[in-house]
């Protein structure tokens, strides 16, 4: 009865979890979805990863001049068109596709990429949780709150957060592969150097694909 503020949302937050594995979402859903690695850090990359995540700028689009940013709109109506039959609701997808936009930005990554690595990790479930932990759209460790966030777990299900971690990390691991897409999208999946998870996330990047990406 004394729990805090945060411990209830940590419960609430549990409990959608669970109900969607009880409705069959542990199960063939995520196939593909496997759990980053906890490995060690030097110093000097831990503090630049927690800075990279402490940042809190909005995930609102800047653009320096009209064609970009009519550019972005073709890419929100013809991506939100093609997620309507995943996300319904018309707030929620345009919300949702503006934090990866915005993430993958500021990460340096590749926008389509990125939506298809979390068709094969959460096919796009908020609450998505794994048999190993994996947490969120981006099925983020838990672990990582602890190395680079502030603790809380319970924050990998808050939608910016968890694609601001997703992008950070996978960053990270494109760069100790020395931006080889098809290892890092294996360390992310806790599988490197075995083919089914890359190629998994390579087949659902094409549902994303589009010239103004």
């Amino acid at each position: 009865m004394n729990a805090t503020v945060a411990e209830l949302n940590r419960r609430q937050c549990l409990l959608r979890a669970a109900a969607l594995g009880s409705a069959g979402w542990l199960g063939t859903g995520l196939v593909h979805a496997g759990g980053q690695l906890e490995e060690p850090l030097a110093d000097s990359v831990r503090s630049a990863l927690r800075a990279a995540i402490a940042n809190s700028s909005p995930p609102v689009p800047e653009f320096t001049d009209t064609e970009k940013r009519l550019a972005y709109l073709r890419w929100l109506g013809v991506t939100s068109e093609r997620l309507k039959k995943r996300k319904p609701d018309f707030q929620s997808r345009i919300e949702f596709l503006q934090t990866v936009w915005y993430e993958t930005r500021r990460a340096g990554l590749d926008t389509t990429l990125v939506l298809g690595l979390i068709q094969v990790e959460s096919a796009f479930r908020k609450f998505a949780i794994s048999r190993v932990g994996a947490r969120g759209y981006m099925q983020i460790m838990p672990f990582w709150s602890r190395v680079i966030g502030d603790g809380d777990a319970s924050k990998l299900f808050h939608m910016q957060t968890n694609i601001r971690f997703g992008c950070v990390i996978l960053r990270h691991y494109l760069d100790r592969e020395r931006g080889d897409t098809f290892m890092a999208l294996g360390r992310y999946n806790g599988s490197r150097g075995r083919a089914e998870y890359p190629n998994a996330v390579y087949a659902a990047v094409k549902n994303w694909v589009h010239p103004d990406a």
